[in-house]
């Protein structure tokens, strides 16, 4: 499913204010990356049979000791991470992108693609690069459902402001 075809019939409220759940979140990939004009709105959303999803800002720290000052850690970055773990659905565009051949065992920049990360009740949040690591790409015991584990993490600069428009960006 494509954001254009999530966003169907959605009211985005820039001002909106309340309570949050992770399906409010909007965590999508771009599928061809490295062509030009792609937009935002033609991601993939990374949704079907996934049961979880879980994005982390890793802090970057440096700790020091200061005479008669003791100690003090200073932040120097934070590593973006995004987690996603479910159930294989053969046909989704985003889970046969991240689960082919060339992803699961690409390297460097084979397996650097765009994302756009969003609250779907305000539209706020960020895009950026990531590098895909699939952990794995189907398991469990006999009669369960093939489960996935892939990771996302941030690769270049540091991700930037995104806010959800119509228009794709």
């Amino acid at each position: 499913m494509k954001v254009s075809e999530l966003m169907q019939g959605v009211t985005v409220n820039a001002d909106f204010e309340g309570w949050v759940t992770n399906d409010d979140y909007v965590f999508a990939i771009n599928l061809t990356p490295g062509t030009a004009g792609t937009k935002e709105t033609d991601y993939a959303v990374v949704q079907m049979g996934i049961e979880g999803l879980d994005a982390q800002l890793n802090p970057i720290t440096q700790d020091k000791t200061y005479i008669r000052a003791g100690q003090s850690t200073q932040r120097t970055g934070s590593q973006r991470s995004f987690k996603v773990s479910g159930d294989r659905y053969i046909g989704d565009d985003a889970q046969d992108f991240l689960l082919s051949h060339a992803m699961k065992y690409g390297r460097g920049n084979a397996v650097v693609t765009d994302y756009i990360y969003y609250n779907i009740l305000n539209g706020k949040g960020e895009k950026g690069q990531v590098t895909v690591i699939v952990n794995s790409d189907g398991s469990g015991n006999a009669g369960e459902s093939s489960a996935i584990d892939v990771e996302f993490k941030k690769i270049g600069d540091t991700p930037t402001e995104y806010t959800y428009t119509s228009a794709g960006n």
